[in-house]
């Protein structure tokens, strides 16, 4: 059991909450992923370790971790939704549009903006939900490589 899935299995516990052998199986799996996973590739992988954990297991358990604050959503490619780990505290996160790897960041001063929002719509507001997208340093040096191979490429350039 690594760090992070006992932190998870503590704070299950500390809520007075079972640990089966399915949410076991659940907690590993989004413990041992390196970056956020959807709900089928979750269940796939929490199968892996227990092969009856069903897929209304997976979202009731993502459900009960999201309630405690002990997972986020992420906003993925093609309009799903994957599941990280949470951090203690107010973060954000940063999502590679290619390879869906997902940096965690804090701080957001969006005191002023917020606020004219509100004053805008006449809501108060309660929360907010930030998660910028872009590149990572890695599909940034992959692209610039694969670009540079294209430019040096020798072309057809007969008919």
């Amino acid at each position: 059991m690594n760090a992070r899935e006992k932190i998870l299995t503590d704070r299950l516990r500390e809520h007075g909450y079972k640990l089966t052998q399915a949410r076991r199986a659940v907690i590993h799996a989004l413990a041992a992923a390196d970056k956020p996973l959807a709900v089928n590739d979750l269940h796939e992988s929490a199968r892996d370790y227990a092969c009856d954990v069903g897929l209304v297991t997976v979202y009731r358990t993502l459900e009960l971790l999201e309630a405690l604050e002990l997972v986020r959503p992420v906003h993925l490619l093609e309009n799903c939704h994957g599941y990280t780990i949470a951090t203690p505290g107010h973060t954000h996160h940063m999502v590679c549009r290619e390879c869906n790897s997902v940096i965690e960041f804090e701080g957001c001063d969006l005191s002023t903006f917020l606020a004219e929002v509100a004053r805008q719509t006449g809501f108060q507001i309660t929360g907010h939900w930030l998660e910028l997208e872009g590149l990572c340093p890695a599909c940034q040096h992959k692209k610039s490589h694969i670009q540079a191979v294209d430019q040096h490429t020798p072309g057809d350039h007969g008919a």
